[in-house]
């Protein structure tokens, strides 16, 4: 053995214990913390020859790359949809490292079993029909992949080609509709061969991100009974705006679509008594998207996706190999390198099972009424400050604003911001305007947070 791998072994709890002291100085440290910062990366060195021991390795990372780390993980992080790690996932996302377990099947383990429990836990907690079955991939957009390879082999079902033996070229052009897709959804369809150019844009209605119905059907009708895939959306990144789902789910009484909702961070509006029903039809989906590390608040990265046709899923994504065993014919006990892209992944549904087991339906609850009621408190207080417009209504947890002025303001005060240490909020463009997003996921928030941000907005107001 490598002589600093039987130093580093013969001290591991050691070793262990410094890099816990360290984590815990990082995190209790997250309010003293600049949350983002814009300085350049350390010169570089090259690679070591006998390397420097594990110890040596924490001092060095400690010294040259952490002080240009965010602080991503702290409560005025309003950039993006970023979560935080509550307490237990972070436990269980340390184990997940320590156990080091593939959960491509149940030939050796029984992580498997306990992803399939967390993916349960999850479809009960978002109020899935039993019928969805679900498995974890990296994000949002590996769901929004995964969901959509589905849809593409439902689609070669309904034109007698099978796409996972075929190909795409048999396929030929799939229309795809949707009001606003987020960005993943054109980098899936590029991966999937059916290219960026089969989105059409269905219009919204006025002064929403939501699709209307009444075009969508027009878009549908035009389409002479040509199967096409529609994608919903359970809350748009720049306003948090819910398509009506069960309006669109009627449609396929009349029209032959599938229909994935990309409810990322939109979904956990279920927790909320008084946004719930922003997810009427949530159920009638033939795929759903959701991201875990967003508002469920666990590690990076971490997102499920869940599905009606397992059968299609399996299609695609049967991964054929002597040592693997036979695919089965039970598919709720289908291994999972069967259902998403990758063979091999880390155990990602730990973290979210310690949560879960943690904190319960009612304490991540708590988390997302608590976060909302922030975004409300930030919409407010901006409405209220000079030098500043809301741009939409504050629908959930994202606050979208403008400040007054040229264009270029809008970047410039992205910034300060930055430069201020207190926070971090990220640009974007809404209704042709520049525009700032503050979005609200993050356990840890509380309107303390919420005050220092205005006092920043005040002080640099145009």
């Amino acid at each position: 053995m490598h002589a600093r791998l039987g130093d580093d072994l013969a001290r591991l709890p050691g070793l262990l214990d410094e890099a816990r002291a360290h984590a815990v100085r990082l995190l209790t440290g997250l309010d003293d913390r600049p949350v983002a910062l814009t300085t350049g990366p350390p010169a570089p060195e090259p690679l070591p020859v006998t390397g420097i021991g594990a110890a040596g390795a924490l001092e060095a990372f400690a010294r040259r790359w952490e002080p240009g780390f965010a602080a991503s993980a702290g409560p005025r992080y309003l950039g993006f949809v970023t979560g935080g790690a509550t307490p237990a996932s972070l436990a269980g996302d340390w184990l997940t490292g320590a156990l080091d377990q593939n959960p491509t099947s149940g030939i050796d383990s029984s992580a498997p079993d306990l992803e399939r429990e967390t993916v349960a836990w999850l479809r009960e907690l978002f109020g899935l029909p039993r019928e969805h079955a679900g498995a974890f991939v990296s994000g949002a957009t590996m769901s929004n992949f995964t969901g959509l390879a589905v849809a593409r082999e439902w689609v070669g079902e309904r034109r007698g080609v099978r796409v996972s033996e075929q190909g795409a070229a048999a396929l030929g052009p799939v229309p795809v509709l949707s009001a606003s897709p987020h960005s993943s959804v054109g980098k899936a369809l590029s991966m999937l061969g059916l290219g960026r150019s089969a989105l059409r844009r269905v219009d919204a209605l006025p002064g929403r991100e939501a699709v209307d119905p009444a075009r969508l059907e027009e878009a549908l009708e035009s389409l002479g009974g040509e199967p096409a895939i529609v994608v919903a959306n359970a809350g748009t990144v720049n306003t948090v705006d819910f398509d009506d789902l069960r309006a669109i789910a009627a449609l396929r009484e009349r029209y032959p679509f599938w229909l994935h909702v990309d409810a990322a961070f939109g979904a956990f509006a279920l927790l909320s008594p008084d946004h719930a029903h922003l997810l009427d039809g949530l159920g009638e989906a033939d795929s759903v998207c959701v991201d875990l590390h967003k508002w469920l608040n666990v590690p990076y990265d971490s997102a499920v996706q869940f599905t009606r046709r397992r059968d299609l899923q399996v299609r695609v994504f049967a991964n054929s190999a002597a040592y693997l065993g036979p695919l089965g014919d039970d598919l709720d006990r289908v291994d999972l390198v069967h259902l998403t892209p990758e063979n091999s992944r880390r155990l990602r549904a730990l973290p979210a099972w310690f949560t879960l087991a943690a904190y319960g339906r009612e304490g991540h609850a708590e988390i997302v009424r608590r976060d909302i009621a922030l975004a409300g408190l930030l919409g407010e207080r901006v409405a209220a400050l000079p030098g500043y417009r809301l741009l939409a209504p504050v629908r959930l947890n994202v606050v979208c604003f403008t400040p007054e002025g040229s264009p270029e303001r809008t970047g410039e005060l992205v910034s300060a911001i930055i430069e201020s240490g207190e926070a971090f909020l990220t640009p974007t463009v809404y209704g042709g305007v520049p525009a700032l997003r503050a979005a609200f996921s993050n356990w840890r928030t509380t309107e303390a947070d919420v005050e220092r941000v205005v006092k920043v907005l005040e002080r640099l107001a145009p």
